[in-house]
């Protein structure tokens, strides 16, 4: 499942996004890095339709994006936002939400699973969601996302919140689901996270892509656009 952009901007009232031209391809985790108010977030909400684009075109699964119903689009594209929203409930209550959501039956042997998956104790199923800490919160929201088994996950910043050990069990918890095929497209600020786990990159400045590659060559020593943003150099304004 690719997702192909052409020449697409995105504008309210200002531009926001401009002439972006990509391919995330079916199984990478793609990364988008630039500085605050560059439009990766923006980006972002355009692969689920939280926003539409302006102009230009996208593409999933060699279909307009506009062709897929909104429900069906998110149900295969599921998204993890920094600061995850837990309805009141239980730990089960929530893993549940998408697929109750999305009329579909999901069991508790299944809830179970997924807990496991993101390494939580089954222990927490009862658990009111809302007293869990703010990793555990993470990798709850990230079951329910998982529970719909999406073909993408849109990450919006999802470890930049937790302290260094809630960090690293989310981002083992991500990174076992794309060893299982699971394409991820991933936004943040941490350029040690991002070395380590891109394999694609785009770094993104006043809603324009300046740079493009693999991580060898986004985060080569030579990239002189990438050791600019990296030391803080660039500005949106």
């Amino acid at each position: 499942m690719d997702f192909i952009l052409k020449d697409v901007d995105l504008s309210k009232g200002q531009p926001i996004l401009k002439h972006i031209n990509l391919t995330i391809k079916k199984g990478s985790i793609f990364l988008l890095i630039g500085p605050s108010g560059s439009g990766k977030s923006s980006l972002l909400r355009l692969l689920n339709r939280l926003d539409e684009p302006t102009t230009g075109q996208i593409l999933y699964n060699s279909l307009p994006i506009q062709s897929i119903s909104v429900q069906q689009l998110r149900t295969e594209v599921g998204m993890l936002f920094q600061n995850p929203v837990m309805i009141k409930g239980s730990v089960k209550d929530n893993i549940a939400l998408g697929c109750k959501l999305a009329k579909k039956d999901i069991s508790e042997a299944r809830i179970l699973e997924l807990l496991d998956r993101v390494g939580l104790e089954k222990k927490l199923l009862t658990k009111e969601a809302e007293l869990l800490s703010g990793g555990q919160k993470q990798r709850v929201a990230l079951a329910r996302a998982l529970a719909n088994n999406p073909k993408v996950l849109l990450l919006d910043e999802p470890t930049s919140a937790l302290d260094p050990g809630a960090v690293l069990q989310v981002k083992e918890a991500l990174l076992e689901q794309n060893q299982a095929g699971l394409t991820l497209v991933w936004v943040t600020h941490d350029m040690e996270l991002a070395k380590e786990v891109a394999t694609e990159a785009v770094l993104l400045v006043k809603g324009e892509i300046v740079a493009r590659g693999t991580k060898e060559e986004i985060f080569n020593s030579e990239n002189q656009l990438t050791l600019s943003f990296m030391k803080g150099e660039m500005k949106t304004e």
